[in-house]
């Protein structure tokens, strides 16, 4: 439950976020190299409706109906990634510049700024090029992946110098490493399962890919603070997602430790080097030798790399203890059980379209208070929030448009987020809801829609704004403060 008479500061930036992939369609034209997740869509049995990001919803060649959709949500800010392989098709240091690439975004960007609308850019969202992971294993390979990223970096902040002072270098690490090389789920779809693929090992990669992926954050928060921002300004971060852990049972220590490891395992993984210099103890202790030592070096570009905390989050699991077990090699989370339920029965959440996904607003604002606690009350970005409907893909238009739960789901978790501000001091400064529409949903295909906008696929990409798309406006309305 939210007060109310709590409120968001009068600059707050709000908006909605997309990513390159998941919207833009267009992945022959205009120079466009393949990026890993165009191969890993077509193995047959990755994707649940055995679809790809080919057309997605077409927004390569719609940028005026994408700004005229953020103008009448009464959008402040859009975050949207730029396709790496689009701008550079082989993605290499070495490797020749598409300018038409750019243009896209370079036409985004102005349209943005016309319609007064601010750009928040990612850097990088999950699709690798290709040719970097047929060349040297991508990720895998911490020298070459760096050297790489960080030439594009400087590509991309030389061709928006000036035009864009938010900047995002990668968005939830923790996907690309487990879900990449762990599980398996998404592209390039390493695993220890041979049943899913025949290469990979889920003990050891995971870790290597998420320490390379921080040092090559480092290396181009480098760039942009030496080269660009004492003449453009601005400020660069990272995105790290994670969900609020409650104890399965409050009475139990273990089960109260095991919620606090398991946000340590998925955020602060990422965090505590950024933040403090080193990995968390918890996981060192599991982890031993398969965690990787960073150097003197390495370390110097890792800490103190956050010019704000770019926070993804949607919902909340119950956590109980693994007691007396020997974790798994293949282990990710700290050797405990994520549950829906709690020892009372009690669900999480409201159950959505999303397995993972249970609503809990409260675990919102706890969790902006444990990152600031621990962190030293940075400026945090949401940079994701939102959620799908049970059904919805098979509701009629009808139906499906009056998204009333998504549009609760919002009132929720926004409220939640100015108790958190007025309440508790927790210096959040911007919201952007995922997402602004219906799009490709990673290994969902497009059988989950997240949009507050309804896309109809077959339909030539059309777009309709639903309930939610209306009431986003009027919630913020409602919280920040007249200047």
């Amino acid at each position: 439950m939210t007060t109310q008479t709590s409120s968001l500061p009068s600059d707050f930036l709000w908006g909605f976020a997309t990513a390159s992939y998941q919207i833009e369609g267009a992945v022959n034209e205009d120079g466009r190299g393949p990026s890993i997740w165009d191969a890993f869509c077509k193995i047959p049995g990755k994707i649940a409706d055995g679809s790809s990001g080919d057309v997605a919803c077409d927004s390569y060649h719609r940028i005026d109906q994408d700004v005229a959709l953020l103008k009448s949500c009464g959008a402040k800010a859009y975050r949207f990634s730029l396709s790496w392989s689009r701008i550079i098709p082989k993605g290499g240091r070495n490797d020749p510049i598409n300018h038409k690439g750019l243009e896209y975004y370079l036409n985004l960007v102005d349209a943005l700024h016309a319609a007064g609308i601010t750009p928040l850019i990612t850097l990088f969202h999950w699709d690798l090029p290709l040719a970097l992971e047929e060349r040297y294993g991508g990720f895998l390979n911490k020298d070459e992946f760096v050297a790489d990223f960080t030439h594009y970096a400087r590509v991309v902040f030389i061709a928006f110098a000036g035009k864009v002072k938010h900047w995002i270098t990668f968005n939830e690490p923790w996907c690309s490493s487990v879900l990449g090389y762990n599980v398996g789920q998404f592209a390039p779809g390493r695993t220890s399962d041979r049943t899913k693929s025949p290469v990979g090992d889920g003990a050891t990669e995971c870790w290597i890919v998420g320490h390379n992926i921080l040092i090559a954050h480092g290396a181009a928060v480098k760039v942009y603070r030496e080269e660009f921002k004492g003449v453009y300004g601005g400020e660069i971060g990272i995105t790290l997602n994670g969900d609020w852990a409650e104890p399965y049972d409050p009475s139990n220590p273990a089960d109260i430790e095991a919620s606090n490891r398991k946000i340590e395992f998925s955020i602060s993984w990422f965090a505590d080097p950024i933040y403090h210099g080193k990995y968390p103890d918890s996981m060192i202790a599991q982890l031993g030798s398969r965690l990787p030592k960073f150097t003197p070096e390495e370390i110097a570009l890792v800490q103190g790399s956050n010019d704000f905390y770019g926070m993804n989050h949607y919902c909340a699991n119950y956590i109980r203890s693994k007691p007396n077990t020997t974790p798994d090699p293949t282990d990710v989370a700290g050797n405990l059980d994520i549950l829906m339920e709690n020892k009372a029965g009690e669900s999480i959440g409201p159950i959505t379209q999303s397995p993972w996904l249970r609503p809990n607003a409260l675990g919102f604002r706890k969790l902006l208070k444990w990152l600031s606690d621990r962190y030293g009350y940075p400026k945090i970005l949401v940079t994701e929030n939102g959620t799908s409907v049970l059904g919805e893909n098979d509701m009629k238009l009808e139906e499906l448009l009056d998204d009333e739960f998504r549009a609760w789901y919002f009132r929720e978790y926004i409220g939640a987020m100015a108790d958190a501000f007025t309440l508790d001091g927790v210096n959040v400064r911007g919201y952007m809801a995922w997402s602004l529409m219906d799009n490709f949903e990673w290994a969902e295909g497009y059988e989950t829609r997240f949009g507050v906008t309804y896309v109809d696929y077959g339909n030539g990409q059309k777009r309709i704004p639903k309930k939610s798309a209306k009431e986003i406006g009027k919630i913020f309305g409602k919280y920040i403060q007249k200047s």
